[in-house]
């Protein structure tokens, strides 16, 4: 189950038709695109990256890209959400803060 986050409740309008991807990765985090054309014909773009629980790692919406088709904001949307996660996974993979703190001591004496 997800639990959504602002952003996305601020783009949902269930009156309106959207194309979906949703990817599961190895590591548990989901990838949540959607796509669709607004009441005024431009197209509208939310990508959301989530937990294994199923928290918003990342949310975010565009609102008016103009120009660009249903399949182009997909295609972006997949590519850009596989980044986010790319970039949480390699964040996770750092070695533990505790085992070494980072701190320095510098002796003055002989």
């Amino acid at each position: 189950m997800r639990y959504r986050g602002a952003h996305y409740w601020a783009w949902a309008d269930c009156q309106l038709h959207s194309q979906e991807h949703i990817e599961s990765l190895e590591s548990g985090i989901t990838l949540d695109v959607k796509a669709r054309h607004s009441r005024s014909g431009c197209t509208q773009l939310f990508l959301g990256v989530y937990t294994s629980a199923g928290l918003p790692v990342v949310e975010e919406y565009h609102d008016r890209l103009d120009e660009v088709t249903l399949t182009r904001a997909m295609v972006w949307g997949v590519k850009r959400c596989r980044a986010i996660a790319a970039e949480v996974i390699e964040l996770h993979e750092l070695p533990s803060m505790n085992a070494y703190s980072g701190l320095r001591s510098i002796n003055s004496g002989p």
